[in-house]
């Protein structure tokens, strides 16, 4: 697991209060009236903290649309203007679900999403957001693109085709089967994938490969795990929130109500009406904190680093499915719930001390 801290709170929550104006427009006058006059925030806390699970689906184009390519939980303590964001890797084998943490979602909404990671964490969780990546993608291009600086140059061989989710590649369908639980898929199916390329230094990104840079999953050396992914997904989550905020886009009525069509059709959340804007002052009072993150994976050999997850031989105890567990055990949590824990309430804990 790797921790790092950033100039930026957890941008994608921010993005959704455009989303939440835009289901309650109707009301935005007596919204404006508890933003400029009600200065409290009244949120469900546990133990001083708001505990909010940020989700990130593919959407209605591609397979699986409700699967979650990205789950976040993210601890806010207003008190100490501090912000701890945890990843999850959606390949985590949950035995109450049968089936991996991508699939709580799909099967039963946010209340399931969020009973699901509460109980790998062992935290509450008193809010969650779903935001779908087919409106992030028009969003991005609504805002004129984002800028990032990228750290390193990486090809990545196997970014899945949209709707060659299920080209047989020429396989007769008998073989189909057989085939799916090859270890290469690339070279079994070459039709279902293309090769992307991204080169270091400042870039400027539209939508579409905006998208592909969050979502590679399989780029070469260290940009293939999921700790590089969760850096390159906080990188566009800020240009993204910084475009949002920019002067050409807040002066500009047109773009923002095109913000508003976008977004409100992708964005799915239990945050109540009267909760708006206890949310949005929340996240003005967190706009210039640090955020610890913390990414939750199998380590790495090369750099001696001990992680928290293994990945367990396929079988039928895991659908034959590429899973990981904890390293403790199919199920036992208690190990990733401890570092979890003392990143939240300590701060800059570490697995290199795990024997």
């Amino acid at each position: 697991m790797h921790k790092r801290t950033k100039g930026a709170v957890a941008g994608l929550v921010i993005v959704l209060f455009f989303v939440w104006l835009a289901f309650f427009q109707t009301n935005f006058f007596p919204f404006l009236f508890q933003l400029v006059f009600n200065k409290g925030v009244n949120l469900r806390e546990s133990d001083g903290r708001i505990n909010v699970l940020i989700l990130g689906t593919s959407g209605k184009n591609h397979e699986g649309p409700n699967l979650t390519d990205t789950i976040i939980f993210a601890s806010i303590n207003p008190a100490k203007n501090n912000v701890t964001l945890v990843s999850i890797p959606r390949d985590l084998w949950v035995p109450s679900l049968s089936e991996k943490a991508n699939t709580a979602y799909a099967k039963g909404g946010l209340p399931l999403a969020e009973k699901t990671v509460s109980r790998i964490l062992n935290k509450p969780v008193g809010y969650g957001m779903r935001l779908n990546f087919d409106g992030f993608v028009r969003a991005v291009d609504l805002v004129g693109g984002v800028d990032l600086k990228i750290d390193k140059s990486f090809d990545d061989f196997e970014y899945p085709i949209e709707g060659k989710e299920n080209d047989p590649c020429g396989h007769k369908q008998d073989d189909l089967a057989s085939l799916a639980s090859a270890s290469s898929q690339l070279k079994e199916f070459p039709c279902r994938y293309k090769t992307i390329h991204f080169d270091k230094g400042l870039q400027h990104l539209n939508g579409e490969k905006a998208l592909e840079y969050v979502r590679s999953r399989h780029a070469q050396g260290d940009e293939g795990t999921d700790f590089a992914r969760s850096a390159r997904q906080e990188k566009v989550i800020k240009s993204f929130k910084n475009k949002i905020f920019s002067l050409e886009t807040v002066l500009n009525p047109i773009r923002l109500i095109s913000l508003y069509a976008t977004l409100k059709g992708n964005v799915d959340t239990d945050v109540k009406k009267e909760e708006l804007d206890d949310f949005v002052r929340l996240f003005q009072g967190l706009k210039n904190t640090k955020v610890e993150s913390a990414v939750i994976d199998f380590g790495d050999d090369l750099k001696k680093r001990p992680g928290l997850l293994i990945h367990p031989q396929i079988s039928s105890e895991y659908n034959y499915e590429w899973v990981l567990i904890p390293r403790i055990g199919n199920g036992n949590f208690q190990e990733i719930q401890g570092y979890v824990d003392c990143e939240i309430t300590l701060g800059g804990c570490s697995t290199s001390a795990l024997p």
